[in-house]
Parts: C-alpha cells; sequence; structure tokens
C-alpha cells in the first residue's frame, strides 16, 4: 500500500474522490512504480545507521524544528536485525510516507469522528498518520531470502526505495540474495524488483503465488481500474517468470517457510510462516496496515484492500492464531523495525512491538 501522493499523480486503482471532484484510482498509481566477508558480525537489537551520531545529530534536530515534512526525504538507511533460531533476520526502511486523513484510508465504513476517536485514544495524531514499508532478509546458512522488495528506484525521488543501500549498510548486496519470495504484487512490494532496467537481484530465484501471478498478468485486468497493476506486474514481475516456482495454500517457499493463503487485500495474498530451531515467526504482508487502526478494529474497512470483506476476515483468521499461538510476526507496514506480537484487546488485538526476545 503507497499513500500520500497528491491528486495529480494519482492514477488508476482503488477509487478515491480528490479535491477537484474527480474520481481517482490510488491503488493503480501505486503498483505502477516499475520502473570478500559479506555479513557483518551480528548486530544486536535495532543496529542500524542511525547509530551514527551525525545521524542522531540530524534526527534530534528534526525532532527539535518539529518539522517532521522532512521524514519523506531521508535518505540514510535503517535496518534492524535479530535472530530467530538459527535465522538471521535483517528488516529494511524502505521508506516513509506522511498521510494526511486516516479515516479516508482506515475505517472507511466508519463515520470519521470514530476513527479520530480511536487514534485519539492511542495517543496519535487524529489528522495524519505515518506510513513505513519494510522488506526483509532471511538469511538460513545456506540461502539469502528477500521478503518484498520495496518500491525500488522508482520511489528514490520522494526518499522511499532505500532497500539497495540498506543491503549495503548492513553487509549484504543485492548479488547476495539468493531468493526473493514476494507476498503480493502491489507496488511498493515489487518496485524493486528492477534497477536501471535489469535485475536488481541477479543471482536470485523467486517464488511468488499462483493465484496472484495469474490475477495481474490477465489481460482482462486491461481497462479496469486494476490496468495499473497489471502493467507493473507485467514490467517487474514477468521477466522472471522462468526463473519463479509458483506457489499456493501449505506449498514451501524454503526450508522452513511455508505460504499460507490470506486473501482480501489482493485475490492471491500470501503469509509466510517461518520456523527455524523450535522459534516461529509469521510475515503478515499486508494483512494489517495500522498497527491501531487495522488491529485493534479487524472489521473496518480499509481503502486499499480489494476485497474487504475477505480482508477483514483473514485479519481475524491470521491474527487469532497470532495471538493465540503467542507468535512473533512481521507486518510490512507495522511502525518500523515492523516486528512483534498480538495479544488479544477488545475487539481485536494489542500490537506489542519486539525489544529484546530475540536477543537472549
Amino acid at each position: 500500500m503507497f499513500v500520500g501522493a497528491d491528486c495529480n499523480t494519482r492514477r488508476s486503482g482503488v477509487n478515491g474522490a480528490c479535491g477537484d471532484g474527480a474520481v481517482h484510482d490510488w491503488k493503480g498509481w501505486d503498483m505502477a512504480v516499475s520502473t570478500g566477508i559479506r555479513r557483518r558480525a551480528f548486530v544486536v537489537a535495532g543496529v542500524g545507521l542511525l547509530a551514527a551520531p551525525m545521524i542522531l545529530r540530524q534526527t534530534a534536530a528534526v525532532a527539535a524544528s518539529g518539522d517532521m515534512t522532512k521524514m519523506d526525504a531521508t535518505t540514510q538507511p535503517q535496518f534492524n536485525q535479530f535472530k530467530l533460531g538459527s535465522y538471521k533476520f535483517t528488516v529494511f526502511k524502505d521508506g516513509a510516507t506522511i498521510a494526511e486523513k486516516p479515516y479516508e484510508t482506515f475505517g472507511t465504513n466508519q463515520k470519521p469522528e470514530t476513527v479520530q476517536d480511536l487514534l485519539a485514544k492511542n495517543f496519535l495524531p487524529t489528522d495524519k498518520f505515518v506510513n513505513t514499508y519494510a522488506p526483509a532478509v532471511i538469511d538460513t546458512g545456506s540461502d539469502v531470502i528477500l521478503i518484498d522488495t520495496g518500491f525500488g528506484e522508482g520511489g528514490r525521488a520522494r526518499g522511499s526505495g532505500l532497500l539497495r543501500e540498506g543491503l549495503k549498510a548492513s553487509g549484504y548486496s543485492a548479488d547476495d540474495i539468493t531468493l526473493v519470495a514476494l507476498t503480493h504484487l502491489h507496488g511498493d512490494h515489487i518496485g524493486g524488483l528492477m534497477e536501471a532496467g535489469a535485475p536488481a537481484f541477479k543471482n536470485a530465484r523467486y517464488v511468488v503465488g499462483q493465484a496472484e501471478y495469474d490475477f495481474w498478468t490477465d489481460k482482462a485486468r486491461e481497462g479496469t481500474a486494476a490496468e495499473g497493476g497489471h502493467k507493473a506486474v507485467l514490467a517487474n514481475v514477468v521477466p522472471f517468470a522462468e526463473k519463479a516456482t509458483f506457489i499456493g495454500e501449505g506449498d514451501t517457499v524454503a526450508s522452513g517457510i511455508t505460504a499460507m493463503l490470506a486473501t482480501g487485500h489482493t485475490p492471491g495474498h500470501m503469509v509466510f510462516h517461518i520456523e527455524s530451531d523450535g522459534r516461529r515467526l509469521v510475515a503478515t504482508g499486508d494483512t494489517a496496515n495500522h498497527y491501531i487502526l487495522s488491529l485493534q478494529q479487524p472489521e473496518w474497512e480499509v481503502r486499499f484492500d480489494m476485497d474487504k470483506t475477505q480482508a477483514a476476515a483473514s485479519r481475524k483468521k491470521v491474527f487469532d492464531m497470532i495471538a493465540t499461538e503467542r507468535v512473533a510476526f512481521l507486518g510490512y507496514h507495522m511502525p518500523f523495525p515492523a516486528v512483534g506480537f498480538a495479544e488479544p484487546y477488545e475487539k481485536g488485538y494489542r500490537f506489542v512491538p519486539k525489544t529484546y526476545q530475540f536477543d537472549l
């Protein structure tokens, strides 16, 4: 999901009215984004370039000035590393977007003041929200697996597309990636597959959901609200079809990683169950897109969910499992570093960010 572009740049996708009175399709704009020692020693809990004194001073200056619009222009790569069993995870912040009127994105079947009340109850602004994007690398020892790719070069003009620099900062390179696994085929998840007209991860093979691929590559999308996404998939995903494995419910992504359908956000959206040495984590993709509005009220409709009823059912199914079984999850749009737990809370779930659980 991408939000925050102005009305002049929004094109076909999910319909939304802009200030000019016309109806625009925001999601299509999002999906049209088309265009020696390999690793450091393990870095404990949240190490990234933000630890550098210069960047800390810059961050403090932004905080002191209150000019949070500079968040969109941030170019310093941020990453967070931790262990899950014998697997090493590195989560990257591909970028952040500040958007207005959260009630126009989340809880669209609710009164605006109802959404605002929930935000205020959770100490959040009621007129703006921050959306972040978190691709991740799982280093299993035999594979270096990238889960989703961020915006890539098409997002850099607005401060996103930072994965490539994040890989370098964390001790990897794009050439180290041996497998790219995609939860679904929206632009902020596939935009990084290509770089300067060539494959961004030249040594990788690919894992893609069959139902998702079939939907977006179907010529029936032409002339519809999904045409922008169709074109983005043709440009960014189809070129890798010969190197791809197409999967469905319960199929293996890699050793210790299995796929589960969680549709609604898109027709073939998947989550990945990851297990190593008895430790578990679920990569939930876009099953939930806001840590308060999507989790505490999982039945509220979200503008970017294509089948809103099914998306709500998937949220409840996936997060019931996560909360009941007390397993960690990685949510692509959760507050960075995007990893935590969910516990039952009122009508939904409460997000509990990770701290030092994975470091001991």
